[in-house]
């Protein structure tokens, strides 16, 4: 039999967890007959994009060819059940979904898979990023846009506690400096028109002049001494309160009620990413063999994120290896699970110079 025997891959997944070699390990067979062989609670993160529904031929039979859509939410339901199991309650599963047209309409098979996964199994949905490819394929059609997005659900098992490193997938910031004698923020902040909107309002007290005026020197001490890279200050009468004007629903135009200011700050490690990724799929023009497009840079901040360094990444529809070629290189163990025995083999070859 070519495809992993349940005793082997057992054997295999247990022997990988308590080695210290990080190289990818390779399961052959149907994903969710490999992963009922899985403990409970072995796995920090799992990133995976499955065949999409009625896309293309596969290299072999199995979920996304299905007839009807119902039955291909069915199976991806039952192996999303799998992974709820197996994945740490510290862990996340990050699932990337493109959509199909039937019938000239779109069938919404990303967000019915997600309500699946939150209605009857439970998984909590942290976030919808979406996935700008910047630019698609041919699209001759003439009575709608093209379509250049898919979604990217990070689902956890529960709402508080799971890990995820914040810092680890932060922007650089920029740096804050010394300009003629003052202290000017990384996007040009002085602090000299906060004061003379200070000094010249009619909706501060005295009082709450005094109070602001205080305030907006310790934050411009705070870039001084390298502790802030920058803040927006919101003056009651001056600047719009966010989001809502409601000290009912929004706890910063409460505070903007009472105290007649308050500052937004900027993390002094720099921004966390959005939702939106612009990432181009992988090019796959110049290739001898085909890989998915299904790019790099797409699993690098899930895995960076939600993964810890000592932790095993898992991808139970690898194709040819992309989830566990970065795992590898950001220093992670991982586990790649296909249908395909000619997938397995290119992932293997692909990731051959990690061995």
């Amino acid at each position: 039999m070519s495809q992993t025997s349940v005793n082997t891959l057992r054997q295999d997944f247990s022997s990988y967890l308590q080695g210290a070699a990080r190289q990818p390990l390779f399961l052959c067979g149907d994903s969710l007959r490999v992963l009922r062989e899985i403990p409970d609670e072995s796995v920090d993160c799992v990133m995976t994009s499955p065949p999409y529904w009625g896309h293309r031929q596969y290299d072999s039979e199995g979920i996304g060819l299905e007839a009807d859509y119902r039955d291909y939410i069915g199976g991806l339901a039952s192996i999303c059940d799998q992974l709820k199991r197996i994945v740490k309650t510290t862990g996340s599963f990050w699932l990337n979904l493109g959509d199909t047209y039937r019938n000239k309409q779109l069938s919404g098979i990303p967000w019915r898979v997600a309500l699946t996964l939150i209605d009857e199994q439970g998984w909590i949905l942290r976030n919808d990023v979406i996935w700008n490819k910047v630019k698609g394929g041919p699209d001759n059609a003439k009575d709608k846009l093209g379509n250049v997005h898919e979604h990217v659900f990070h689902f956890v098992k529960r709402a508080r506690g799971y890990y995820y490193d914040v810092d680890s997938i932060r922007n650089t910031p920029r740096k804050s400096l010394v300009k003629n004698g003052a202290v000017v923020s990384a996007t040009g902040v002085t602090g000299v028109r906060y004061k003379r909107q200070i000094e010249l309002s009619t909706a501060l007290s005295n009082a709450e002049k005094q109070q602001a005026t205080e305030a907006l020197n310790q934050k411009l001490q705070a870039i001084a001494d390298g502790q802030l890279a920058d803040f927006r200050m919101i003056i009651r009468g001056q600047q719009r309160t966010t989001h809502s004007d409601s000290g009912r629903v929004s706890g910063r135009a409460r505070e903007l009620q009472e105290k007649g200011f308050y500052f937004l700050q900027y993390h002094p490690k720099g921004s966390k990413p959005r939702d939106v990724w612009d990432i181009l799929p992988e090019d796959t023009q110049k290739r001898k063999l085909h890989f998915a497009p299904y790019p790099e840079d797409l699993c690098r901040i899930p895995i960076t994120a939600t993964c810890p360094e000592d932790g095993i990444v898992l991808d139970p529809f690898c194709g040819t290896g992309t989830t566990n070629l970065v795992a590898f290189y950001l220093d992670r163990k991982s586990v790649g699970i296909d249908l395909s025995e000619e997938y397995i083999r290119l992932a293997k070859e692909r990731c051959r110079f990690l061995l």
